[in-house]
């Protein structure tokens, strides 16, 4: 897939996703084979202000390229400044959020609340693509709600402002995370369109995967919640569509291997302090699905330093072999 004259290799890419998808994860997502990867949104308002976390959210390692800054807001012009700002960070494309459900985003017009103005769609997406020479990307969701689906107004919009790729959430903004993907919307945004798209939803394993390529028709796939304490995700889908290759399970002291060498990327990039306490909502995605999970749920929600987690893992593999 090309987004813009960037060539994308691979099967599925990472999604972006609020205090998820930061600097450590996105490493680990590309080390297990992610075709590209998205930030943690950044407020457009916020990026222009000069402020300190919304530039900390853009900072890209070497070892995560291709990725995109993603960027939100409502006023076109706050938006084309932040999207130069956001360039100078070295992303190798822009994304701008308009699919983001939660109420502090939509309640104050960003995010999937922009569905609802397809005009100032139109003028966000001209002023960011005037602003920037980077390839440029807009992320959906298929409407505001079941009343008001408007994806394929929305996707031809951004094509006509010069947006090189679009990816599209099977959900609308009133359905949140619940119910199941709508595929046919995402099928006729990509029917409607010629750049790009991108399907996004519900995608957690191969049967998953396939089924958005074959009910869609989609260009190209992005993981969101199926990544979750499951980076392993990127490397199955590759080697399954590249070749056939059902690839097995990672053992438990795979999972508590990777979910230690996932933490202290977080600490080394964000201090224990901050870092153990993400580490609880991560490390509790790791061991989904173990023996003693619920139990072990509670002293994560405890941790606080590095050697705790490490104690734990260890008592997790014994407990689960």
């Amino acid at each position: 897939m090309k987004i813009g004259n960037l060539n994308i290799e691979g099967t599925a890419a990472l999604a972006p996703m609020a205090g998820v998808s930061d600097r450590a994860f996105r490493e680990i997502c590309f080390d297990y084979g992610a075709a590209f990867a998205v930030t943690e949104m950044v407020s457009s308002k916020a990026l222009t202000m000069q402020d300190k976390k919304s530039k900390e959210l853009l900072v890209i390692s070497e070892k995560e390229h291709p990725c995109a800054a993603q960027i939100f807001g409502d006023d076109p012009e706050i938006m084309a400044k932040a999207a130069k700002k956001a360039g100078t960070f070295s992303p190798d494309f822009i994304d701008i959020n308009m699919g983001c459900p939660a109420p502090k985003i939509a309640g104050n017009g960003g995010g999937s609340a922009l569905l609802k103005n397809p005009e100032l769609i139109s003028k966000i997406v001209r002023e960011v693509r005037i602003a920037t020479e980077l390839p440029l990307t807009v992320k959906i969701r298929i409407g505001w709600d079941q009343d008001s689906i408007n994806c394929t107004e929305v996707a031809k919009i951004c094509e006509a402002e010069g947006a090189d790729a679009i990816t599209v959430h099977g959900r609308t903004k009133s359905q949140m995370y619940a119910p199941p993907v709508n595929y046919e919307m995402i099928k006729a945004v990509k029917e409607a369109v010629k750049i790009p798209v991108i399907g996004n939803g519900d995608i957690t394993d191969i049967e998953s995967a396939e089924r958005m390529l074959n009910e869609t028709g989609c260009d190209f796939l992005m993981v969101g919640r199926g990544a979750l304490g499951n980076p392993w995700i990127f490397r199955k889908l590759n080697a399954y569509f590249s070749d056939g290759a059902v690839l097995s399970d990672p053992t438990v002291e795979e999972r508590m291997e990777q979910m230690l060498a996932h933490i202290r990327k977080l600490v080394e990039y964000k201090g224990e302090y901050i870092g153990m306490r993400e580490a609880r909502k991560h490390s509790a995605w790791y061991i989904k699905g173990m023996r003693g999970a619920a139990s072990f749920r509670q002293e994560i929600g405890k941790l606080e330093h590095i050697e705790e987690l490490e104690y734990l893992a260890d008592k997790i593999v014994k407990k689960c072999r």
